[in-house]
């Protein structure tokens, strides 16, 4: 830790003391609820500061990594080494006609509820999302039909020189759970989303739609535990769950982590798991399906941080 204590400094004096924390535990910082600590969480206010405490690990060539609302995010029970930046208290949405601009810490569900109030249509699948704007942007976010790619307008974002750009929809290359923010290594600021303004009469649509997606969603996933979504991509042609289900896994445990019996595609921790358990749990899902089905499952969930 000692190697951190002259860049602790300089981060105080950009974000804050309060905004720097030594040995942050990281499972109290995602929604797995696992992972071991990192050498120095920062918590930036502004926008600005973002590009300064980058600037700063780069600089000092310390690594970092980018944390939104920790949704999707799987730590390992050795930590992380090096710099956290999180980023949820830059969290600004404003409206203005048919578009919306959010930074990058503001939680998907707050977009989608001003698109509402907003008397605007297109963002209703991002209602039950738990993740943020930026971290939406960098796996290209998506639910119900529903994805990131038929909303964004333009991102600001750090490119890998530090530079502060603005992507077109064409130029952030979204594919499926990718982008170039993901490949090229860019920090997401903030997200302007074009949408559709709809008559006053259809504005209970959209309230409708979200209230079904909400319901849907409850009904269908094991939101009583603690996990990171769904924890497996799409394989072409196949449903994950339902290979896992077809598998005999809906269930299976090791340790305190399990394949959740509401749901089969969700890896969940059912209150004591080490990341080791989540991990052990995966490994045997992965397998069990190549060999049962001769399909590989590749996790959508990010695995970051070294073993114990």
């Amino acid at each position: 830790m000692n190697q951190y204590k002259e860049i602790k400094e300089i981060l105080c004096k950009c974000c804050g003391e309060e905004n720097v924390i030594a040995e942050a535990p990281m499972k109290e910082h995602t929604h797995f609820r696992v992972g071991g600590p990192v050498d120095l969480l920062v918590t930036p206010s502004t926008k600005e500061q973002v590009g300064e405490v980058v600037s700063v690990c780069k600089e000092r060539n310390v690594p970092y990594f980018i944390l939104g609302n920790g949704s999707n995010i799987l730590v390992k029970d050795g930590g992380i080494s090096g710099v956290v930046i999180k980023l949820e208290k830059i969290d600004n949405i404003e409206v203005n006609g048919d578009e919306v601009t959010a930074d990058c810490g503001a939680l998907l569900s707050k977009v989608s509820k001003a698109a509402l109030d907003a008397k605007l249509t297109g963002l209703e699948f991002a209602c039950g999302i738990p993740g943020s704007i930026g971290g939406a942007v960098f796996m290209n976010a998506g639910a119900y039909n529903g994805e990131m790619a038929d909303v964004i307008k333009e991102v600001s974002a750090i490119d890998s020189e530090g530079n502060v750009v603005n992507l077109t929809l064409e130029e952030l290359q979204l594919g499926y759970r990718t982008s170039l923010i993901m490949t090229d290594g860019y920090v997401v600021l903030s997200a302007t989303l074009k949408l559709e303004k709809v008559s006053d009469e259809n504005v209970n649509k959209i309230e409708d739609r979200m209230n079904d997606l909400t319901r849907r969603r409850e009904e269908r996933q094991p939101l009583e535990y603690a996990s990171a979504g769904s924890t497996f991509k799409r394989p072409e042609g196949y449903f994950a769950g339902k290979l896992i289900q077809d598998s005999d896994l809906k269930g299976f445990s090791i340790g305190g982590a399990a394949v959740s019996e509401k749901h089969s595609g969700f890896v969940i921790n059912k209150g004591n798991a080490t990341a080791k358990d989540v991990l052990d749990v995966i490994a045997h899902v992965q397998k069990t399906v190549k060999e049962k089905f001769g399909v590989d499952l590749h996790t959508e969930v990010r695995i970051i941080g070294k073993d114990k």
